[in-house]
């Protein structure tokens, strides 16, 4: 949209539909959310609580809060999940709980940028298609995960993602502190 805020309803769901798939850093923690959360119980309840820090996040840049240095910090949040991914033994549901809304909250201030300054309609339509979108990303990933671990257990998703989100956070960190 040539970085002007969406102005019909339309243009804010193909903004909530396209800002989680074409942010490459986005939709990989959101992928590898979704990995997680299969290896931990209960972990299903672990996306909605990264989407509702995301929606949180999105009305606190809506509302002019400031926070600085926000790509380095969804690049920490990759390198993080990419960490704990990898761990052998990760860590307890707290943490892992912790790690979602924190990265929640640092993505959807993130994919706010190109909200900020639109009418309450479009506002409305983004944040509902952002929901839908991060949650169907989240759990497709969940259920291919859950799927892998018992029918093919062979394959390790686990290390191929936790080696592929530590790679991209830190690219994406190098060019966030570069740009």
């Amino acid at each position: 949209m040539d970085y002007a805020a969406p102005a019909p309803a339309w243009e804010g769901l193909l903004s909530g539909l396209g800002h989680p798939v074409i942010g490459i850093d986005h939709l990989a923690f959101i992928i590898g959310a979704g990995v997680l959360a299969a290896r931990v119980a209960r972990g299903m309840f672990l996306p909605l609580g990264f989407v509702a820090a995301s929606i949180f996040a999105v009305g606190l840049r809506v509302a002019g809060v400031a926070i600085p240095l926000e790509e380095l910090w969804v690049a920490l949040s990759l390198v993080a999940l990419g960490a704990v991914l990898l761990a052998s033994r990760g860590p307890g549901k707290g943490t892992v709980t912790a790690l979602f809304l924190l990265a929640g909250a640092a993505h959807g201030y993130a994919l706010a940028e190109g909200i900020v300054g639109a009418e309450q309609t479009p506002l409305y339509s983004y944040l509902a298609d952002l929901i839908v979108v991060e949650c169907l990303i989240a759990y497709a990933a969940w259920g291919v995960a859950g799927w892998v671990r018992k029918a093919r257990p062979a394959i390790p998703l686990e290390r191929v993602a936790g080696i592929s989100l530590t790679v991209a956070g830190l690219y994406f960190g190098a060019l966030a502190t570069m740009g």
